[in-house]
């Protein structure tokens, strides 16, 4: 087969939708496979490989990100089922979160203004410029909330996104091994430590350990993106950075 039949296949290929969703699934069903070899190790994250071997297919074959996004959307797509379906596992847990509710609002509140005062502040250490240090704050809620709340106050939605994803990949690889360091053992615990801090991919990887694990760590995703979308702009104003 010569190079032009190979090049005439390829663009044929790359026109059809079905293209790109089958190639996010067959890399994450690979980095899944890798994962289970492994042992578990988080240092292969599926996540975070199965969106390394897609950056090296989209770099290989010199596609836009805007050609991928358009077959593989369905997936994006999902993400909101996904989400709610977090209720169900919740649900089961519901006699142990009652006993809970104050704990939880209390280590969620400071978990949200922990987790953007330090990135603010070591922003702007680094001297990075307001828009940046905007852009930084809400790195540890789930996409779509962070994004909002970075556009709406002046940051830069695609930064932003890229921080999301970058710290929930790290949150994923290194959380439970930190949370192991500490000795921290009960699940409820846990699961609202990864959700606070590594959103959506720290969820998936609490949903590895436990289900009691992940259905905390849902809940704090969620209550985290409400708090952060609730209290960011106030204390935005508070520091001065808004509206410069």
């Amino acid at each position: 087969m010569t190079e032009t039949s190979l090049t005439e296949i390829w663009v044929y290929l790359a026109a059809s939708p079905l293209l790109w969703l089958t190639a996010t699934l067959l890399c994450y069903l690979l980095a899944d496979r890798l994962y289970r070899l492994a042992g578990a190790n988080p240092l292969l994250n599926p996540v975070a490989v199965a969106v390394a071997l897609l950056i090296g297919i989209l770099i290989v074959t010199d596609t836009p990100y805007g050609v991928y996004f358009d077959g593989a959307q369905f997936v994006h797509f999902l993400l909101g089922p996904a989400t709610v379906a977090l209720a169900i596992p919740l649900y089961r847990q519901r006699a142990r979160l009652a006993t809970l509710a104050l704990p939880i609002g209390l280590a969620l509140l400071a978990g949200v203004l922990t987790a953007s005062l330090s990135a603010i502040a070591l922003a702007a250490w680094l001297g990075a410029d307001v828009a940046t240090q905007v852009s930084l704050a809400p790195k540890s809620v789930t996409a779509p909330v962070a994004m909002g709340i970075s556009e709406k106050l002046g940051g830069i939605p695609s930064l932003t996104a890229v921080l999301v994803v970058s710290t929930g990949i790290v949150g994923a690889v290194l959380g439970t091994g930190v949370l192991r360091l500490l000795r921290i053992r009960d699940d409820a615990v846990r699961g609202i430590a990864m959700g606070a801090t590594s959103h959506g991919i720290g969820t998936a990887r609490a949903f590895q350990v436990s289900p009691a694990m992940g259905a905390f760590s849902g809940l704090a995703m969620a209550l985290s993106a409400f708090l952060t979308a609730l209290l960011l702009p106030s204390l935005l104003d508070w520091l001065g950075l808004v509206g410069h």
